[in-house]
């Protein structure tokens, strides 16, 4: 069942957070555009209120929460009602596919990238960004997730569970690049961006159909 009740009741924290944290949200901005391949057709799977497709481009997505697709609506984006394990798309319709934060949303992970590859023809890329479960801000969501409007419900993942189930679904040639040093708290400019994983908190992983 998918978790739309905290995006369709506290949207508005939703949006706060992006304004609060801009430094580390333009950071995992950054993190993904460095993974961007060029694309004509791409689809942003958990598009929330659109944050990160406007800026990247991304013109179509898919989000169960009706809240949320009314604000991505706002920011010129066209939003359809699904969820990622049963995607509303024909078969190898997109060249690019991204997912960021939304991987500890989804009911059934390995579903999700199997209807991720679908939709995708082939050489397509599959961009997941994604707090990384073993980060340090990923225990201290861990911690307190019970506190969290959002994170309540969430399942953390670690980058060997999200690379085995990108395998498992047939991608390959995996990349992966990483950013969010610091607390959040603490970063008051871009930070850097860095080729693999296990030291920054925000992982990018980026992986070829």
């Amino acid at each position: 069942m998918a978790k739309t009740e905290p995006f369709d009741n506290y949207y508005d924290r939703y949006e706060a957070w992006f304004d609060q944290y801009k430094p580390v949200f333009e950071s995992e901005l950054f993190a993904i555009k460095k993974q961007l391949p060029e694309f004509n057709n791409a689809l942003e799977i958990g598009i929330g209120s659109g944050r990160f497709a406007a800026p990247l481009g991304i013109k179509i997505g898919v989000d169960p929460s009706a809240k949320m697709r009314e604000i991505a609506a706002t920011r010129g984006l066209e939003v359809v009602d699904g969820i990622a394990e049963k995607l509303p798309f024909n078969d190898c319709q997109f060249d690019l596919a991204l997912m960021v934060t939304t991987v500890c949303f989804v009911d059934d992970l390995k579903k999700s990238f199997q209807e991720a590859y679908r939709v995708l023809k082939s050489g397509a890329v599959f961009i997941v960004g994604f707090i990384d479960k073993e980060s340090p801000i990923g225990k201290i969501y861990q911690q307190h997730k019970d506190e969290s409007d959002f994170y309540r419900s969430a399942t953390f993942r670690t980058v060997g569970e999200v690379t085995a189930n990108l395998r498992q679904a047939g991608f390959h040639d995996f990349s992966y690049s990483q950013t969010i040093f610091h607390g959040l708290d603490e970063i008051k400019e871009i930070e850097p961006i860095k080729e693999g994983y296990g030291e920054g908190s925000f992982v990018v992983v980026r992986a070829i159909k």
